[in-house]
């Protein structure tokens, strides 16, 4: 392991094992300091979130995008700090720390054991909202994560989440698809982070009116088991407590084939996410390039 792998591994365990024994109001003001540094930089990261709120907010003034990554940044620590501090939270303190609207869509489309795919973006803490499901709701699920440098950071954050009630299987390998078919077919839940394809094989939707490509695994797997599709979204406001909302499920097209209707269930999930992103845009943790203009060069990337 290179000098860098050990620093990074170094800090999140530092994170883990120190922020969530600190008092829920220091942790809150460390998150907010680190924010704030992080901001005044302005490394590659906000510059980048920056630039993706300009899209979300066409027309924002400099000085408008500049207040927007500094409420970024607080939000991205924000999240942060809870994930180093979930572990230690008690399972009231977990169902309080959520609230989320039109659950029934959740609970009816399980209840009718057909399996259920939650679809998220990239918004506010969606450790929490699944912490919330295993804990509050009692309902284990099954997710996948990106495979992380170095190895053992990887394996923290499984063992993090599998401390938190989910299965993790990794993104690589070829094995996560089918196995996540089959707790479909067997009436259980899939939570996957749907906003940017880790693949480069993705599914191009329309994005704030440009292209962006985005993962087609919900929509396969929705056609492949007659699982429940649902979007949800999620947001902070002023308070303590996450909010949230499932949107209503994206139907699987009649006509067409196998490629056509995952576009159109693809570009209904972008539909519901632009939604929710565009009424909270300080809490889309988008620090990296998905517009496949910024991806290519020669489209014109910066």
């Amino acid at each position: 392991m290179s000098a860098q792998d050990r620093l990074t591994d170094g800090l999140y365990g530092l994170g883990w094992s120190t922020v969530k024994k600190l008092p829920e109001p220091a942790a809150v003001r460390l998150g907010r300091t680190i924010a704030d540094l992080s901001w005044k930089q302005r490394g590659k990261g906000v510059r980048r979130l920056e630039s993706n709120y300009a899209r979300v907010v066409p027309g924002a003034s400099p000085e408008r995008l500049a207040e927007l990554s500094r409420a970024g940044m607080r939000s991205y620590l924000r999240y942060w700090m809870e994930s180093f501090r979930l572990p230690a939270w008690s399972k009231e303190r977990i169902r309080d720390g959520f609230d989320v609207k039109d659950l029934h869509y959740l609970t009816e489309g399980l209840a009718a054991g057909k399996g259920v795919v939650l679809a998220l973006p990239h918004l506010a803490n969606w450790d929490l909202a699944g912490a919330w499901v295993t804990t509050t709701l009692g309902i284990p699920f099954t997710t996948v994560a990106e495979r992380l440098k170095p190895e053992t950071l990887y394996d923290r954050f499984v063992a993090y989440r599998e401390g938190l009630g989910m299965e993790v299987l990794p993104h690589s390998g070829g094995s996560a698809f089918g196995t996540l078919a089959r707790r479909l077919r067997e009436g259980g839940l899939v939570c996957l982070v749907a906003d940017r394809d880790l693949s480069a094989s993705g599914v191009e939707v329309d994005f704030f009116g440009d292209t962006a490509r985005m993962p087609a695994g919900p929509a396969l797997l929705a056609q492949q088991t007659g699982a429940l599709l649902l979007p949800v979204t999620l947001w902070y406001d002023d308070s303590p407590v996450m909010r949230g909302r499932i949107h209503p499920p994206v139907e699987v097209p009649e006509p067409g084939t196998r490629a056509e209707k995952t576009s159109v269930m693809t570009q209904a999930l972008a539909d519901a996410f632009a939604t929710g992103i565009a009424d909270h845009p300080e809490d889309w943790h988008m620090l990296q390039r998905l517009w496949l203009a910024d991806l290519d060069p020669a489209k014109g990337s910066t």
